[in-house]
């Protein structure tokens, strides 16, 4: 099964979790403030397939994972599209501004599945 980790630096994300869980995949949410920061450590203990950081600039969290494990990452991100263009682009850590929305979790594993048909 997909896991994607997600990781809020306000200790949110609960509505990308959901919008993930509704398209089958399995969420694991970091709890607590700063939780972007710890982004790569869970990816690389849970053995996640995606992580997604969320801060005001929308790049701490997937920089430390790229830097610290060598996961693929965009950061900066401010829309959906942006999401699924990462994903198409080979990218396993998406880092966004703000955005905890249901359809962000459910369009980002729908692009997930239509690259990696079959995979998960």
């Amino acid at each position: 099964m997909l896991k994607i980790v997600v990781a809020d630096r306000m200790g949110k994300g609960s509505n990308v979790a959901k919008g993930i869980e509704k398209a089958g995949a399995k969420a694991i949410l970091i709890p607590g403030i700063g939780a972007d920061m710890k982004l790569g450590d869970v990816m690389n203990k849970e053995k996640a397939d995606f992580g997604i950081s969320f801060c005001g600039s929308g790049g701490a969290g997937a920089l430390i994972a790229n830097n610290k494990y060598g996961y693929p990452e965009r950061h900066g991100m401010r829309s959906i599209t942006q999401g699924v263009t990462a994903i198409n682009d080979g990218k396993k850590v998406l880092g966004f501004g703000f955005m905890d929305k249901e359809e962000l979790g459910e369009k980002l594993v729908e692009a997930i599945n239509k690259k990696y048909p079959n995979k998960f």
